[in-house]
């Protein structure tokens, strides 16, 4: 296992190292005439931000001073992100290239066509009364500098050739390579930039309407709002969680599912930014469920911490309310600490003939749900990949990514989340906080 670990470890350093070093070598190298001001200042930035990237993940784990880990945070999770589109888009520039010298030679080749004079016959000028131009000598047609020692001239350069670029011009492939990494760059940084925008401002609320056959007329329209992976942490404090339960509060849900990683830090340094969660309001309370981050923080603390605020901790547990079964499960890290889920606890015993709604981190607990007879599975984790293209790499690691789907004859349902974890950032999976409002379906 140690070795396999220290592999996976060589693997994503090499990968990293490489990955940095190729866009240097386009966005900076590429675009500089040579060692410089300029490209001392962009190989400056692409040591710097890979370290700070990683001194950042270093920090939120190792539990450092908060902070530390607050000034850290900022510049190197935002590193994470536009290294990544930075070389998405570097790459995406390889096809641009070649198009762009090819326009450029064309547009040079004209140019000089445009520049040579015209030769008239002879003949013609005979006809025509005028007299030919004399004939320079061989010294005087010759500029300076391209008489060859024998006396012989110099070749002219060929019409199909460029001519030369003058002093201090740029030559082509220095003006290409400043125009794709200048574009690159923009493209990289606008996209970081709104996508850090999407998740600051706050999620937006989704509402979908799942049937359940078991659910009673008197339960038709019942409200759920969903809220998973907030990530309080060192960049997402105690503003971004009165966002979100602003959000949820507003959207006047009958029932509160808050289903895990809300937290990436301790109680200690996190207690002051979760204070609004005390502010969640619904006619049949908050509940809450473990996620994989709570157990990286001190998850018998933070589920204290949640009693405190109001909230009703289910671990491996069940409530009875008027129209159906709410259960919940401990998050599957849990397991590392003895604390892992325990489906037959939370449901082993329930009436199968009442609809059953489970509260459950992660979509890969959607099995276990089947088994047990769940008809409605709610989650989160993924963060609908977060990052594109991360959706690709969420799909091959979780049943669902994001969305309602079906498994049997148990649903589930994956919120994208309402924070970020890492980077505050999301391209291509915006934030939201769900309402799932719940359909009878018999008479």
């Amino acid at each position: 296992m140690v070795i396999v670990f220290v592999l996976v470890a060589l693997v994503a350093v090499a990968v990293l190292v490489l990955g940095h070093w190729y866009v240097w070598r386009r966005l900076v190298r590429d675009t500089t005439r040579g060692p410089g001001l300029a490209r001392r200042a962009g190989t400056a930035v692409f040591v710097a931000g890979p370290l700070l990237m990683i001194t950042a993940l270093v920090a939120e784990r190792s539990g450092a001073p908060f902070w530390l880990q607050r000034t850290l945070a900022w510049p190197g999770f935002l590193w994470m992100a536009l290294a990544l589109y930075l070389l998405l888009a570097t790459v995406a520039g390889e096809a641009v290239r070649p198009l762009l010298r090819r326009s450029m030679a064309r547009r040079a080749s004209a140019a000089t066509s445009v520049r040579e004079p015209e030769t008239v016959p002879a003949g013609a000028a005979q006809a025509s009364g005028t007299q030919p131009a004399p004939v320079p000598s061989v010294r005087e047609s010759v500029p300076s500098g391209s008489e060859s020692v024998s006396g012989e001239r110099a070749p002219a350069p060929s019409a199909s050739e460029p001519a030369p670029e003058g002093p201090g011009e740029p030559s082509r492939r220095l003006v290409v390579s400043r125009v794709v990494g200048g574009a690159a760059a923009a493209v990289a940084a606008g996209t970081v930039g709104y996508g850090t925008y999407g998740v600051l401002r706050g999620p937006r609320v989704k509402r979908v309407t799942v049937p359940l056959a078991k659910l009673p007329r008197a339960a038709h329209g019942f409200r759920i709002a969903v809220v998973s992976d907030i990530h309080l942490g060192p960049v997402l404090g105690r503003g971004f969680a009165q966002r979100v339960v602003d959000t949820v509060n507003a959207t006047r849900p009958d029932l509160i599912a808050v289903v895990g990683d809300l937290v990436d830090g301790s109680v200690k340094d996190l207690g002051p930014a979760a204070v609004p969660l005390a502010q969640l309001t619904a006619r049949h309370g908050a509940y809450f469920v473990t996620g994989n981050h709570e157990y990286f923080s001190g998850a018998e603390q933070w589920v204290a911490e949640m009693r405190t605020l109001g909230l009703h901790p289910l671990e491996n547990a069940r409530t009875e309310l008027p129209y159906f079964d709410l259960a919940g499960v401990n998050d599957l890290q849990g397991e590392s600490e003895g604390q892992g889920p325990d489906f037959r606890k939370a449901l082993g015993d329930r009436d199968p003939a009442r609809a059953c709604v489970l509260l459950a981190h992660q979509p890969v607990q959607i099995h276990e749900a089947v088994r047990h007879g769940v008809d409605l599975q709610l989650s989160g984790h993924t963060h609908g990949g977060q990052l594109w293209p991360g959706n690709l790499i969420a799909a091959a690691a979780n049943p669902t990514v994001a969305g309602l789907d079906r498994y049997g004859d148990t649903q589930l349902y994956v919120s994208r989340g309402a924070g970020a974890w890492g980077p505050p950032t999301r391209v291509g999976a915006p934030s939201d906080v769900t309402v799932i409002e719940l359909a009878a379906t018999r008479a």
